[in-house]
């Protein structure tokens, strides 16, 4: 469900009225009950902090409740509804708290609220209702100065998603440079041998793009010991994330990673250099990929998710395009010849994510036409791809109207 804001501001600068109302999605139309807390957010003025001023809590049961208790009350800076997280519910801001939030979310002190606010804007902006550019921006503003693990992961996680996906595709090319460009600022500017510094330099390294010659200084310069961040250990699993994003730019062809893998052997490191493998951006290894992934019986589990991990993580349309057609072709073949848990994986996989996303739902649809009676657990998994290709194309309109 998802609970929004609706105020009225009287003439004086107070609240006129301050009213919740909750909605359900068309496919699951209940209206639950819930007990949430209403909080006031305004800034000190002596401090130039950002503190919550008021917290009401209160029952919300049905389609509007009135909040009647902060009638008179001064128009705060921010409303923010369901404030230290007590009930399960999506959020909606009112303009004038939106525009706060936005701009101010990397200012707030509580992590639970920041996360609280951040959550919602990334709602909004998958749910096509908020710029998708304008959230990358907000997140990388906050990211300089959130220490919450599980938050700075997850943002992370939503501005590669949000700059790959939901940006318009004629953006994507240069709104990627820009993230990999502030990524590394920050990166650089983290505390020595901090998770945040760990985790932003995993970040840089999957915006690499053939060509990008200051990605590859980075690359090789973190291998070489020529780009050095103070407590950041290069162990064998960063070492190969380094490599695996090389070959994906073409900076490390087969010969390349073999010798890596000779140095030491391990079942670990062959399935690293598998994953190098179906990541290097030529038609040549997404092919080989495929191919591995569908025909190899011989690959162990893992061996086959890092094929998968490699092919999928190519983000040049142009190459993965092809396989739209191809991946539909096979889809019924990999349910039948496979266990239910390595289909799942290839079903899901192998999806194109990066191919044009009006193919991807048009071929979508089309296959569930003419798989009316296709086993019902392969048409969830189909479906569930091909929702979130229509949901993706949504929001790239969204973003277009904007332009």
């Amino acid at each position: 469900n998802t609970i929004s804001t609706e105020v009225e501001e009287a003439g004086d600068g107070t609240i006129a009225s301050l009213r919740l109302h909750q909605s359900a999605p068309a496919e699951h139309p209940v209206l639950r009950a819930h007990r949430l807390a209403v909080g006031f957010y305004n800034v000190d003025e002596a401090t130039g902090e950002i503190k919550r001023t008021k917290r009401i809590e209160l029952d919300v049961d049905g389609e509007v409740t009135e909040v009647v208790e902060v009638r008179g009350e001064k128009m705060p800076a921010l409303i923010l509804v369901n404030d230290d997280d007590l009930t399960y519910t999506k959020l909606r801001f009112d303009a004038k708290s939106l525009e706060f939030a936005a701009e101010n979310l990397y200012r707030f002190k509580d992590s639970l609220t920041r996360s609280l606010i951040w959550l919602a804007l990334w709602d909004m902006t998958r749910d096509a209702e908020f710029p998708a550019e304008r959230f990358v921006e907000l997140s990388l503003k906050a990211l300089a100065t959130e220490r919450e693990s599980t938050t700075f992961r997850y943002a992370l996680g939503q501005v590669k998603v949000t700059a790959s996906h939901y940006v318009v595709p004629e953006r994507q090319a240069e709104v990627a440079k820009h993230v990999a460009h502030e990524l590394w600022q920050l990166a650089l500017a983290a505390s020595a041998g901090s998770d945040e510094q760990f985790q932003l330099v995993k970040a840089y390294l999957g915006y690499g793009e053939v060509g990008d010659a200051e990605f590859l200084r980075v690359a090789n310069g973190l291998l070489d010991g020529s780009v050095n961040l103070e407590g950041l250990e290069i162990d064998n699993d960063l070492r190969w994330s380094i490599l695996i994003a090389l070959a994906g730019v073409n900076a490390l062809d087969e010969a390349g990673i073999d010798a890596e893998l000779q140095k030491r052997d391990t079942t670990e490191n062959r399935e690293y250099a598998y994953q190098a493998r179906a990541a290097r951006s030529t038609a040549e290894a997404k092919d080989w990929a495929f191919e591995q992934a569908l025909r190899n019986l011989d690959l162990t589990n893992m061996q086959m998710g890092a094929v998968v991990a490699g092919f999928a993580s190519t983000a040049k349309g142009d190459l993965v395009k092809p396989y739209v057609d191809r991946y539909f072709a096979e889809v019924e073949w990999i349910w039948k010849n496979r266990t239910f848990h390595m289909a799942e994986a290839l079903i899901e996989g192998l999806y194109p994510v990066y191919a044009p996303v009006e193919e991807l739902v048009k071929h979508g649809e089309k296959w569930l036409e003419a798989h009316a009676d296709a086993d019902q657990a392969l048409r969830r998994m189909v479906l569930g791809s091909l929702d979130s290709s229509r949901r993706t194309l949504k929001v790239q309109h969204y973003n277009a109207s904007l332009c």
